[in-house]
């Protein structure tokens, strides 16, 4: 992962000095992590978290209690090094599983949300052209067990949230669930401005798009039916939501840099649920327009559009 933080001199002699010490600790050589690219990614994690103010000794003290053997196999899977990939399922895959069954509490359902978050852990996906994994995110100041544990709740919680979030209160009463309605805390400005341009891109949209996006992600229909609906091909249809995906993340991030925000603000804004902006995303999907939805009649150059892009289907 590139270093997006200035590395204070203090950071650099620390990781200079005990470069050779940590490479070693870690395991790098068996898993393809050289000196140079060990040496960026401490220095990133260090710059993380330590002030500015730092001096050598206190950045030498906050490297020694890093987990880098877990730190180097989590990174070496996230540059794409196959053998570290294999240690990595070796050791964790079972741990997953067990983990994601006392999440899920149902063999297939727990199966599913393990496969689903081996993908993104692996990276089957790229951004700029490097490949995104999850697992460049695990810094090492804790256990990768449990930053895994963490990653596999979130990600349960989120597809919870996607399932049952046109369930009455009634059936969820019936099911035993209670709810508090807490009272809104203020949004930060961050999120004022990701919501902002979240609604101005939502907004430029046009009615095909909207349709699309709508049916997908909001009704819950698939890719085929979505097609029928439409009256085209299912692979258009895939290609049509990926393509749909990237623009609107490239419009919400620029909208947010106009509104001035630095790049890396907001993408860590990007991290957010959806549904925990106070915007209204199917209305927003849903408003009318003077032109008809897409069809077969359209012209042929929105077709041609559609059908180009990855074929990787993404979420918003």
């Amino acid at each position: 992962m590139p270093v997006t933080k200035p590395i204070s001199a203090a950071v650099q002699s620390a990781v200079s000095d005990l470069l050779v010490e940590l490479h070693s600790a870690g395991g790098c050589d068996k898993i393809g992590l050289t000196l140079d690219s060990f040496s960026i990614i401490l220095c990133e994690v260090a710059a993380k978290y330590l002030p500015a103010s730092a001096n050598h000794a206190e950045a030498r003290t906050f490297l020694l209690t890093l987990r880098v053997e877990e730190l180097a196999l989590a990174r070496a899977c996230a540059g794409g090094h196959n053998y570290a990939w294999e240690i990595f399922l070796t050791r964790y895959r079972e741990k997953l599983y067990q983990s994601a069954l006392r999440i899920a509490r149902e063999d297939s359902a727990a199966r599913d949300l393990a496969d689903t978050l081996y993908a993104e852990l692996y990276g089957t996906s790229t951004r700029d052209g490097e490949r995104v994994s999850k697992l460049a995110s695990f810094t090492g100041r804790g256990s990768l067990e449990g930053w895994l544990r963490t990653v596999l709740a979130q990600e349960f919680v989120n597809r919870y949230r996607r399932t049952k979030r046109l369930v009455s209160l009634d059936e969820e009463s019936e099911e035993g669930s209670q709810f508090a309605a807490p009272d809104p805390e203020p949004l930060p400005s961050a999120d004022l401005r990701l919501e902002s341009a979240t609604a101005a891109a939502l907004a430029a949209l046009s009615a095909e798009d909207r349709t699309v996006l709508a049916s997908y992600y909001l009704d819950g229909r698939t890719l085929a039916e979505v097609a029928r609906m439409l009256g085209v091909h299912e692979s258009t249809i895939s290609r049509k939501v990926d393509k749909l995906a990237k623009l609107l993340r490239k419009k919400i991030l620029a909208g947010m840099v106009q509104q001035g925000m630095d790049r890396r603000q907001a993408e860590e804004a990007l991290e957010v649920d959806v549904r925990d902006l106070r915007v209204d995303i199917r209305r927003s999907l849903a408003q009318e327009s003077s032109s008809p939805p897409f069809s077969k009649e359209k012209d042929e150059s929105r077709v041609t559009e559609a059908r180009e892009g990855s074929g990787v289907k993404s979420k918003l």
